[in-house]
């Protein structure tokens, strides 16, 4: 049965904002606490901080932005996560926007995959104690990471369209998706995987990490609303403009976000409606070649507060049982 797992919805501030969503994971069935990149509070010290609190829980980064560290630093973070918490660590990267690159390296990737391709080996061989020698144009490293005994930590990548997920079937842990309706998964994502995996000759597929946007209806707003705040920036994101194209998605010029997140809800890339339409929604993603479940209540906490975010995450993982 595919994995349920929590996303913190907001940026953190300070810790104990997180201990509440920590301590859903380890009193239920959720089988992480994920984080994606935070310019405020860094989300492997949020982690580390977390289990220091008591609450040492599994933990996934979904994504943090490759332009931000070295290689070598990412391992670092990464398996420095699995000590403090004493769990494996699904450690998931992407390549950031365009503009992103540019104004953190001064130009964009020559090429994003041929980067993803080089950072993703480069901190898998780091983390299996490997000597990495590179000198490529986005990177440069010479080094080996210290032996230590700690949790397994698998590397995934972030995925929106199929040549990324080609790359990821020949040389990613996993596979990790954001705002993808069950349909282009299935369709689009999960066959170009499998592309991958045939040229790079493996045999056991990468864990397919869906990130849901998902919110229980009330009364008082509408499913639009609720998935514009869930993902007003990535709705207007280029990248991610082109996926929902790609996913026959109805966002027009991408001008209009009300158009955009009502393609979104219509296409089943925002879960929503009553408890039974959300498990359906979710059964969508499972049918579609979803390992786990990533509970985005982003819309929810944004528009309701912590305590109703809580809330449909506690009666979504009961139900799900």
């Amino acid at each position: 049965m595919t994995e349920l797992s929590v996303l913190i919805p907001f940026v953190p501030r300070r810790l104990e904002q997180v201990l509440p969503f920590a301590g859903l994971v380890n009193w239920t069935s959720a089988a992480r606490l994920w984080q994606g990149q935070s310019m405020v509070l860094e989300p492997h010290q949020t982690f580390v901080g977390v289990a220091g609190a008591g609450f040492r829980v599994p933990a996934g980064l979904g994504v943090t932005l490759m332009p931000l560290r070295n290689p070598f630093e990412a391992a670092t973070q990464a398996r420095s996560v699995a000590l403090a918490t004493g769990h494996p660590v699904t450690a998931g990267f992407g390549t950031g926007a365009v503009q992103f690159q540019r104004n953190i390296l001064g130009s964009a990737y020559s090429s994003p995959l041929n980067t993803a391709r080089a950072y993703v080996t480069a901190v898998r061989s780091l983390l299996d104690g490997e000597l990495v020698q590179s000198d490529g144009t986005e990177f440069t490293l010479t080094g080996q990471l210290p032996p230590a005994v700690a949790p397994r930590v698998d590397v995934g990548l972030g995925v929106l369209r199929p040549g990324m997920a080609r790359l990821a079937g020949e040389v990613a842990d996993a596979v990790i998706t954001w705002l993808t309706p069950p349909s282009y998964l299935k369709d689009v994502l999960v066959p170009a995987v499998a592309e991958g995996m045939k040229k790079a000759g493996r045999t056991r597929r990468p864990r397919i990490i869906a990130m849901v946007p998902v919110g229980v209806r009330r009364d008082e707003t509408d499913p639009e609303r609720l998935a514009l705040a869930s993902n007003l920036a990535h709705l207007q994101a280029p990248h991610y403009q082109d996926m929902l194209r790609r996913a026959g998605a109805d966002i027009g010029d991408g001008n209009d976000v009300h158009q955009a997140a009502r393609a979104v809800v219509d296409t089943g890339g925002f879960v929503t409606g009553d408890l039974d339409d959300v498990l359906k929604g979710l059964d969508a993603y499972q049918q579609a070649g979803a390992d786990e479940i990533v509970l985005n209540t982003t819309g929810v906490n944004k528009m309701f507060g912590s305590p109703e975010a809580l809330a449909d995450l506690r009666t979504i993982l009961k139900a799900h049982q």
